[in-house]
């Protein structure tokens, strides 16, 4: 970018209006230029245009005062304020920044009223130093570019005032983040089972629970080898103590609840209700039941039938395309492991170099390996064709037909509409999508700190970043559908904040923080989702020297 001067004549009379501009080549080749900011006339030829002040803070004086500018080569008239002479030649743009996605961040911040929040927590040191803006920059940095326990219920009641939201249904569920470091000998770090695929790698369990709308409630960091199953009892109790009891109802994957959790659920005296994912292998129970039941549709090609046993209701949905996934999937594991057999008959094996390729076999199958009736020699017979045989097990093959594209659910709420449990089951996508945002957009893995405390506040800062980023979402969804928070922020990242400093003849430099002038499209998106950009910063005249050590 560079400073570029228009000179136009009128009635006989000069004038000069500067602005700064940038090269940019388009399409066909050509480099055109684009005014980035507009800095006005500066021009001796009307008094109006040499009278006009402008408001500027005098860091010397520490306060704002009135100055009137004028070029060097002009002669100033006598004003009622302070004349300062500028050296339009050495007239610079410095610092040039992102500004765009770093407003939209602070007003999310402010519209959830987090400052009030933080204030009374996070006060100035003695030593001057803001922790409440390092929070703020750190968060900001987080959801813009991204590379402990905290109470939500004011922030709770924010999202309630903004967007009517509803804390009734609890969406909970887990995940794991892993480390690049070196496995540690004590801390949460630990290995386990990894959702990212990453079983080499220590990790940290993280436990979320949100609405059916993404806004997050709580959350909660584990030990990398903590059990799914250890975790919902310890919940309960925590959502009970901090937002009291009321009637909820919890959504979860099946491998979250105990049985033992489930019951102390339906005795509760305060109702707890649940709806969960069930085991296939309970069907074989159920059956029967659920034959003489009929079928309702509640999507196209999605189909569910409820029956109630005991003190539950189980809702059994049957999908298409989710059923010719399956099939898919169980036909082309079959296919390889039944060629893989084919292969170790030909091959001159002893029984336990038979025994350990099946092995492998068997992992790489999965649930295909249970088709067959695989027979192997005994320990004392060799490896022939009379020893080693399979044959397909027709009874289970058709048995998994039936079932490939059926899923069971379970709850202790009374109804006999099995499309409402189904839709409201279907709700838990959005704490696996915010998981993945988490994940994705907000980059909380991998992570590389090595103390557990920054380990507790990465994903800290992670979850507050995530709090702003949904706030953003719900604006979208009734103001801008269509665009995503990442979309938002990327177009808006595209304003730049520079500084032009103007050197005066008394050895000082009035500076002007501007942020560039935002193009059609970043204007109609501010438009869509009805906001306006702040006013331009004010000027600030300093000593030259200040600046130069600056």
């Amino acid at each position: 970018m560079f400073l570029r001067s228009k000179i136009r004549r009128k009635d006989g009379k000069e004038h000069r209006a500067w602005s700064v501009v940038e090269n940019r080549r388009v399409h066909d080749g050509r480099v055109v230029q684009r005014q980035v900011l507009y800095l006005g006339e500066i021009n001796d030829s009307q008094r109006a245009a040499w009278s006009k002040a402008i408001e500027v803070f005098d860091e010397g004086a520490g306060q704002p005062k009135q100055i009137a500018l004028f070029p060097e080569d002009r002669v100033a008239p006598v004003l009622d304020c302070d004349v300062v002479s500028i050296r339009l030649s050495d007239m610079r743009l410095r610092r040039p920044r992102q500004w765009g996605a770093c407003w939209m961040a602070t007003l999310l911040w402010d519209q959830l009223r987090l400052d009030e929040f933080w204030f009374a927590a996070l006060p100035p040191s003695r030593e001057g130093t803001n922790w409440l803006n390092i929070l703020k920059t750190l968060v900001g940095y987080q959801l813009i570019s991204p590379g402990s326990e905290w109470r939500l219920h004011r922030h709770c009641e924010r999202w309630k005032e903004l967007f009517q939201a509803d804390f009734e249904v609890l969406l909970y569920d887990l995940t794991s983040t892993y480390f690049e470091c070196d496995p540690p000998g004590d801390g949460k770090r630990k290995f386990g089972y990894s959702r990212d695929k990453r079983s080499d790698c220590v990790q940290v369990v993280i436990a979320l629970i949100v609405t059916p709308d993404g806004f997050p409630l709580a959350y909660e960091v584990m030990d990398g080898n903590t059990s799914d199953k250890t975790t919902l009892k310890e919940f309960l109790a925590k959502i009970e103590k901090q937002y009291g009891k009321a009637k909820r109802t919890w959504v979860m994957d099946r491998g979250i609840p105990t049985e033992e959790v489930l019951a102390e659920m339906r005795n509760s005296k305060t109702p707890i209700h649940y709806l969960v994912g069930s085991p296939r292998g309970r069907l074989t129970q159920l059956e029967k039941a659920f034959v003489t039941k009929p079928w309702e549709d509640v999507r196209e090609s999605v189909r569910v039938k409820l029956i109630e046993h005991g003190e539950e209701t189980y809702v059994l949905a049957r999908s298409q395309g989710r059923r010719d996934k399956e099939q898919s999937m169980r036909r082309r594991r079959l296919k390889k492991l039944i060629k893989r057999l084919r292969e170790l008959q030909q091959q001159n094996l002893t029984r336990d170099e038979l025994l350990l390729k099946l092995g492998a076999a068997k992992k790489e199958a999965g649930k295909a390996y249970a088709l067959l009736v695989i027979h192997t020699p005994t320990k004392d017979q060799p490896v022939t064709s009379a020893t080693f045989h399979f044959a397909l097990d027709r009874k289970k093959l058709r048995q998994a037909r039936r079932r490939e594209g059926s899923y069971l659910l379970r709850s202790n709420i009374k109804s006999d509409d099995p499309g409402y449990l189904w839709r409201l089951y279907l709700q838990l996508v959005e704490v696996e999508q915010a998981f993945k945002e988490l994940k994705g957009d907000l980059s909380i893995r991998p992570i590389y700190h090595q103390l557990e405390t920054r380990v507790e506040a990465h994903i800290f800062i992670a979850f507050l970043a995530y709090c702003l980023l949904v706030t953003l979402k719900q604006r979208l969804k009734t103001l801008a559908p269509g665009l995503t928070p990442r979309a938002v922020l990327e177009k808006l990242a595209a304003m730049q904040m520079i500084d032009v400093e103007l050197p005066t003849t008394d050895d000082r430099v009035v500076v002007m923080s501007r942020y560039t002038e935002p193009e059609k499209d970043q204007l109609l998106l501010l438009r869509q989702l009805r906001i306006q950009l702040p006013a331009q910063p004010p000027p600030k005249i300093t000593a030259r020297n200040n600046r130069e050590v600056a």
